[in-house]
């Protein structure tokens, strides 16, 4: 029974591989040191490689930071993020003005369509302990009619990303997007493939006492559906063990038993959705449908620049004391804490 359920099993790597209409997932999870006056780390700097350090020297990195660690502005055209934060705190900025402080819970979608300039930096607001920063970053396409949509920013805050929990307590489901059990998560920007109820886009992150079980409804025939094991050590997928770091894509039209047979709580990370079935040109930030397209999109973000940036600095930071919120492009803003 369990060849008939799970139909493949193979290492995350990273990026995390993924299938259409997903491009791919960033498991980003640094053990951030104190921070400084500048809300960098109260760390040394030496013996990293600054603008580019991914080697996770002491259990963190800078990435293309140089004081806050993060990812200065830099362009996007062709299809959305979905950035889940579990643990730290993103200040987003872009070049429709709009800004943002976002911390564990919250998910920020952005629709880059006909192009957008954002950057991404990790502030580290606790100057007197450590400040893990935990959070995944999922690419969706899009379809070809709809990459040159207008861009589009949008914020679900922690209170109201819904969480289903089953009857006995064990296991708890965190909805980014796609319902269960009748639970709703707040609705995807318009322009989403994941706005079409037939593509049965979903984003889960499913949580597993020691011990628990639970069964995942199916879904429908003819979409991708895959579990990545993130936490804990192994988890009984239809009877077949699968270990941390592992990726199980799984039968879509059929239920699947999930077991927690470990001493320790255990996480997947849930992708599904139908594939868009286009071709894919992916150069950095760029995702398209053809090489020419690819060339037209560098071409346009050297002559516009996307709007241009507004900001006085490639990696703008909000100051300690800001709480989470976004100022959104037409100057409405939402206030969190």
């Amino acid at each position: 029974m369990s060849n008939d359920i799970v139909l493949s099993v193979k290492p995350q790597g990273f990026p995390w591989e993924t299938a259409d209409p997903f491009l791919f997932c960033v498991y980003h999870n640094d053990a951030f040191p104190a921070g400084n006056d500048r809300l960098g780390p109260a760390a040394s700097l030496a013996g990293r490689n600054i603008g580019m350090d991914f080697e996770g020297k002491d259990g963190w990195r800078m990435y293309h930071g140089i004081v806050v660690p993060g990812f200065p502005q830099h362009p996007h055209r062709g299809f959305e993020t979905v950035t889940v934060m579990r643990q730290g705190y993103i200040d987003h900025s872009d070049s429709l003005g709009a800004t943002a402080r976002f911390g564990p819970g919250d998910v920020q979608w952005l629709t880059a369509g006909k192009g957008i300039v954002h950057c991404e930096m990790f502030p580290l607001l606790d100057s007197k302990g450590p400040n893990p920063c935990e959070l995944f970053q999922i690419w969706l396409n899009l379809p070809s009619k709809d990459k040159f949509v207008e861009p589009y920013f949008s914020m679900f805050w922690d209170q109201d990303v819904p969480r289903y929990v089953s009857k006995d307590g064990k296991t708890e489901v965190l909805l980014t997007t796609g319902a269960l059990e009748g639970i709703e998560p707040p609705p995807p920007p318009p322009n989403s493939w994941a706005a079409r109820p037939e593509a049965h886009v979903a984003i889960w992150t499913i949580k597993m006492a020691p011990g628990a079980t639970w069964t995942l409804p199916a879904s429908v025939a003819g979409v991708n559906r895959s579990l990545y094991l993130f936490r804990g050590t192994a988890v009984d997928v239809a009877g077949r063990s699968i270990a941390k770091g592992l990726i199980a894509k799984v039968r879509p039209d059929a239920d699947v038993a999930l077991f927690n047979n470990s001493s320790e709580e255990a996480e997947f990370l849930l992708l599904q959705g139908r594939p868009i079935g286009e071709p894919v040109v992916q150069y950095g930030p760029f995702v398209m449908n053809s090489k020419a397209e690819i060339q037209q999109a560098f071409n346009d973000y050297q002559t516009t620049g996307f709007g241009g940036w507004p900001w006085p600095s490639d990696d703008p930071v909000f100051p300690r004391t800001q709480g989470r919120y976004a100022r959104h492009a037409d100057g409405r803003v939402e206030k969190v804490g």
